[in-house]
């Protein structure tokens, strides 16, 4: 059975690019593209395996959501895709539990990898 993975992104460029190379590596994708959306989908579909998500989202923020999902799924592992690479932004998502920082823009081949390896340890 397919892996499910959450893609909470707003810009449709890297949703784009985040669904072709996670289809092709064999994974079931859903998107969101807002805050909103994904605690819809969230609360809805319990077959998600991991989620990854931007921090700056509208409606509802990253940060928001990861806190949501901390509270109500705390083994669901997250992955923060972030434009930011200040070092208090990266640290403060580690301190509320997310799994993987990817700074865009990223390698396709390098989310592919820490994808893998975060879905294998959980």
């Amino acid at each position: 059975m397919k892996k499910r993975i959450l893609i909470i992104e707003d810009n449709p460029m890297v949703v784009k690019s985040l669904e072709f190379k996670l289809t092709k590596d064999g994974y079931d994708v859903v998107v969101a593209e807002d805050g909103r959306k994904a605690l819809e989908i969230l609360k809805e579909d319990d077959a998600i395996e991991l989620v990854i998500t931007d921090l700056m989202l509208p409606y509802i923020t990253g940060t928001e959501l990861i806190e949501h999902i901390r509270n109500n799924t705390p083994t669901m592992p997250i992955i923060v895709l972030s434009t930011s690479n200040q070092e208090e932004i990266i640290t403060d998502a580690f301190m509320m539990g997310v799994n993987d920082f990817i700074t865009k823009p990223f390698s396709p081949n390098e989310l592919s990898l820490r994808v893998k390896r975060t879905i294998e340890s959980h």
